[in-house]
């Protein structure tokens, strides 16, 4: 099991400089935990004393007002991690957590992985790279949600996605997925969809999205 483990742990960017040895402690210290589509991992403002790597499945990382409005901040899959920002203040979680597909997730004592980035110059580095590029990111989107209207929104939803040769996004998104990432209504954001698809920029075939010319997406939403 360890051994498994240790593999998943170097597959992650931020542990992947770590020596063997202290991703085997590591790995003696973590927990494993199944859930099912739709559960939550964790909420807003519960104590961030874990580092969370996805093994298997798909997260969504959201945020809600006080009225029941959800923007989703990104969605997370194999290999990604989550909680370094706790981890590196020792603060509480920022965001909801919920899964978008059966997953399986590992659980890190803050303290270990602490440990480990005084021990490795390297994986401390890391983890204030990944601390970067989460406000790097969430100072786009909130500028975006500013500066940018829903259609260009939608462009950047659609060239933010995994892609496979032929441009089809996968894993596909949901019409609601696809609404909270844009912070839009379903409605405005089909619209978008099919104004694109007019354009030949994309396709839509039942749920399945295949970006024909990023390039045009990329000008008109001001990449």
């Amino acid at each position: 099991m360890t051994t498994d483990l240790v593999a998943v742990l170097r597959r992650t960017s931020l542990l992947a400089s770590v020596p063997d040895a202290d991703l085997a402690v590591l790995a003696g210290a973590s927990r494993t935990r199944t859930l099912r589509r739709g559960q939550v991992v964790c909420s807003a403002d519960d104590p961030g004393d874990t580092l969370v790597v996805v093994i298997s499945g798909r997260l969504k990382v959201v945020t809600r007002s006080a009225d029941g409005g959800e923007l989703t901040l990104t969605i997370l899959g194999p290999g990604a991690t989550l909680g370094e920002v706790s981890i590196a203040d020792g603060g509480p979680r920022s965001a909801d957590v919920e899964t978008l597909a059966d997953s399986q997730l590992l659980f890190i004592p803050r303290e270990r992985v602490r440990a480990v980035c005084a021990r490795t110059p390297a994986a401390a580095l890391a983890l204030a790279v990944s601390v970067a590029a989460t406000v790097r990111r969430l100072t786009e989107v909130v500028a975006d949600l500013v500066f940018l209207d829903l259609p260009r929104r939608v462009a950047k939803v659609l060239l933010s996605q995994p892609r496979d040769a032929r441009g089809l996004i996968s894993p596909r998104l949901t019409q609601e997925q696809f609404a909270r990432l844009a912070a839009g209504t379903r409605q405005s954001v089909n619209a978008a969809l099919r104004g694109f698809e007019k354009r030949g920029w994309i396709t839509v075939d039942g749920g399945d999205v295949t970006v024909r010319q990023p390039e045009m997406l990329a000008r008109f939403a001001g990449e």
